[in-house]
């Protein structure tokens, strides 16, 4: 009886051990698992102009890509992209040095990862010859990026039959050391993980399919979030609306401090446009490092477009004469002090293309106004208007293509009656033309590189802004005299 009762204590001890060591090795386990695909890593930047171009708006846990991956996509998917050079063929820009382009943040989560931020359609680029060097300009409009086809690409390359571990972990591991479980990780779990929500992102995103192009420089910005299954469903269903828009400028934002934002002024909120840009750009309402958003909203107030890079060849006498012009034909709308800046002026009376304000409902209003309530954060300035905003033309020669579309290539073209102005013409080729006040839109150059825009197209149109109260019927010579003011400002 007593070596029975030790023979099943023993049992029994035994049966603690294994236990024991069995919920240790599943803890351990536990542990690793979380470490290698959910810790979270710090990023840290010397500026708040480092953190505008490359840090994180807190898009990476739910729509960002591993960095390895994203790495490898051109070499491995290089038919896929509308060129050669990389990423650079959809119209990137890269700082010498930086592992990623302006506007895109790498971010360990578990594994390093990128996703976008403002800074990827919020970031200028000029240059004054083909051959000189290439001048980043940080909030200025993006020329050359190309969202779209950037979205094509990942979602091209998604459906490759190619994007597999066989294919992408011998390119991955050119590049860096896996460690024997990342490997495992990324050949079981993140490839295959990755190449569905691509797929799922592509999916997402066939309603372009049906409407034109947006082109470098523009961007629908507010039906992905519309018609966004699991985000908002601000509007149930999906409608035939074209969003699509030119990108605009983010500096000298305390200019406009109490405007109407956005090209329709649907919010006149800064601090809710910078929460709401991170919600588009794929952040969650948890994810957003709040925070980090309100120093990144201070640095907009301050910072400053740089001057226009032909002064040298200004003639004063004549910008002077122009200043007149603009104060007796235009400051009304676009000066700073002017009775109507930064209101919105009923699209009737400015005559541009309706488009881009029929895609903004009063339903879509109501709806993102109640989409913060349980946070400590909220929205509540969404509105439905009538029409476009005047702008103040701070940094204007370097927002060309104009109007909210981006439909006419230059401000000599611009003042211009509309059956005037270019039907089509190149965008997204950044060398200045510097007698017309636009980028260079026509010719060899700019039809290799740029991306053909047609006005015919629906939400293409280029006509409005026409008239005497819109400059167009100003002489030779008072036009010559206005587009000399318009460079000093």
């Amino acid at each position: 009886m007593a070596s029975s009762h030790r023979d099943t204590s023993r049992t029994s001890r035994r049966w603690w051990v294994w236990l024991i060591l069995l919920l240790i090795a599943g803890g351990a386990i536990a542990v690793v698992g979380w470490y290698q695909l959910f810790r979270e890593e710090p990023q840290r930047f010397d500026s708040v102009e480092a953190y505008y171009l490359y840090g994180s708006i807190g898009a990476e846990q739910e729509e960002g890509i591993p960095y390895w991956i994203w790495r490898v996509l051109p070499d491995v998917f290089p038919q896929h992209l509308p060129g050669e050079g990389g990423y650079a063929a959809l119209g990137m820009l890269w700082e010498e040095g930086e592992a990623t382009p302006t506007g895109f943040s790498r971010k360990t989560i578990g594994f390093p990862r990128i996703a976008i931020n403002c800074a990827a359609c919020h970031t200028a680029s000029y240059r004054i010859a083909e051959d000189a060097e290439r001048q980043i300009v940080p909030t200025g409009p993006h020329q050359t990026f190309d969202p779209q086809a950037y979205l094509t690409f990942l979602g091209n390359a998604a459906n490759d039959p190619d994007f597999t571990a066989a294919a992408l972990l011998p390119a991955i591991e050119a590049e860096t050391d896996l460690s024997w479980l990342d490997r495992l990780l990324y050949r079981f779990l993140i490839i295959p993980r990755t190449r569905d929500g691509l797929q799922e992102q592509a999916t997402r995103f066939t309603w372009t399919d049906e409407r034109p192009r947006w082109g470098p420089g523009r961007i629908d910005p507010f039906n992905p979030v519309k018609f966004h299954p699991d985000l908002l469903a601000l509007d149930p269903a999906e409608d035939d609306t074209i969003g699509n828009s030119d990108i605009m400028p983010l500096w000298a934002m305390d200019e406009q401090e109490g405007f109407a934002l956005h090209w329709d002024g649907l919010n006149d909120s800064l601090t809710e446009v910078v929460l709401s840009g991170a919600i588009g750009d794929g952040a969650r309402p948890d994810s957003l490092p709040v925070d980090d958003l309100a120093n990144l909203e201070a640095y907009l107030l301050t910072k400053r477009p740089p001057p226009y890079p032909f002064l040298d060849d200004l003639d004063p006498g004549l910008a002077t004469e122009g200043e007149a012009v603009f104060q007796q034909t235009c400051a009304g709308c676009h000066g700073l002090e002017g009775a109507r800046t930064g209101t919105v002026i009923p699209q009737p009376e400015v005559g541009t293309d309706p488009h881009r304000l029929e895609m903004w409902t009063a339903e879509a209003a109501e709806r993102y106004n109640a989409y913060a309530e349980e946070y400590p954060w909220d929205f509540n300035a969404f509105v439905k208007t009538d029409g476009y905003v005047a702008k103040p033309l701070t940094g204007i020669w370097l927002r060309a293509p104009y109007l909210h579309n981006g439909s006419v290539p230059t401000l000599e073209d611009l003042l211009q009656p509309a059956d005037q102005r270019p039907r089509r013409f190149y965008r997204g080729y950044d060398v200045y033309h510097p007698e017309r006040l636009g980028f260079i839109h026509d010719g060899e150059a700019a039809e290799r590189q740029g991306f053909l825009y047609d006005t015919a197209e629906p939400g293409n149109g280029n006509q409005g802004h026409e008239g005497a109260a819109f400059g167009t019927q100003l002489d030779d010579d008072d036009k010559a005299a206005l587009i000399e003011y318009l460079k000093t400002l």
